[in-house]
């Protein structure tokens, strides 16, 4: 597929992603919102995400985001779905997406579920981002695109060291460098670098963990209360399971922590043969096979006993415990 020839005939897109953008999400959107601006400026193009990390600033243009979802255009000729598995995932997007003439899904996990009038999605690829260079034309992707795409990769990838990462995605990332990319800056100041309440609470977060499971499962849990002593929103979490999942002996990392009362994000990350995305889906969510994430509600230790339970069965049947 090449999206200008997508384009032919359209005067208003609309950009979307999965509620609470990571790296991917908010590369992809933003290296296509540039893409199709600097090849088609006749087209209007809109982004609807919601807020995203203060980490990912070195992205041009984030101040074009629309944070509330609020447009006069009655009926979008295209709505580009991008990282996002189902309807459901769009959030405040979805009825902006339900009410365009056209609907196309760009997405590479594997727990898609097909939702648009047509589906890119390439299971093979390590983020959405690679899947974006693929209909991008290479010769027509600026600076500010090259950005946005190598974001998304060295997220999804882990800074390139997850079992997704293949040679195709570093010969895109070595593209994305002869743009003028500057790697270290994206990686430390997107990655790496916290603030003081982000270390705090990575900090209280490491303490207070757990291990089950026979020490292949490590667990930590974090409450609205505590978030709120702390002064620390969702988007200050970052890193904190990669962190647990980095645990020596362990199979399975998992990070809850409490949004509104009784009400959990879940995040989940393997190691080795564990599919924490059949996890995520038998509880609503989803995502990749070695990282994936739900939604639950009620009490934190029903919420934590639910997810191990699954955790223990595939590591029986795969005879870890």
């Amino acid at each position: 597929m090449n999206i200008l020839e997508v384009l032919d005939g359209v005067k208003t897109v609309a950009i979307s992603g999965h509620v609470r953008p990571d790296g991917d999400c908010t590369g992809s959107c933003m290296a296509t919102y540039h893409y199709i601006k600097e090849n088609r400026p006749d087209i209007r193009v809109d982004v609807f995400l919601e807020s995203i990390s203060d980490s990912f600033h070195m992205i041009s243009d984030l101040d074009q985001i629309n944070t509330d979802y609020n447009t006069d255009v009655k009926q979008y000729d295209l709505f580009l779905s991008l990282d996002c598995g189902s309807i459901d995932r769009l959030g405040n997007a979805g009825p902006i997406f339900e009410n365009a003439k056209k609907t196309i899904c760009f997405d590479h996990h594997i727990s898609n579920t097909k939702f648009a009038d047509v589906n890119h999605v390439c299971l093979e690829a390590s983020s959405t981002c690679e899947v974006m260079f693929g209909v991008f034309e290479e010769d027509k992707i600026s600076l500010k695109t090259a950005e946005a795409l190598y974001l998304g990769i060295v997220h999804d990838t882990g800074v390139f060291k997850h079992s997704n990462t293949t040679e195709k995605t570093m010969t895109i990332a070595g593209k994305l460098l002869s743009k003028g990319v500057s790697s270290s800056r994206i990686i430390d100041e997107s990655f790496y670098q916290k603030t003081y309440l982000q270390n705090q609470i990575l900090g209280r977060c490491l303490l207070e963990s757990f291990l089950l499971l026979n020490d292949k499962c490590i667990v930590s849990t974090l409450s609205k209360k505590t978030m709120e002593f702390y002064e620390v929103t969702s988007k200050d979490l970052d890193g904190v399971i990669d962190q647990l999942r980095v645990t020596k002996g362990v199979e399975v990392a998992v990070f809850i922590y409490e949004t509104e009362a009784q009400e959990y994000k879940v995040s989940m990350r393997a190691n080795g043969a564990v599919d924490v995305s059949k996890i995520a889906v038998y509880f609503g969510g989803g995502g990749h096979v070695k990282a994936a994430g739900c939604s639950m509600k009620g009490v934190m230790h029903d919420v934590i006993n639910n997810i191990v339970r699954h955790i223990d069965m595939q590591l029986k049947q795969l005879n870890l415990v």
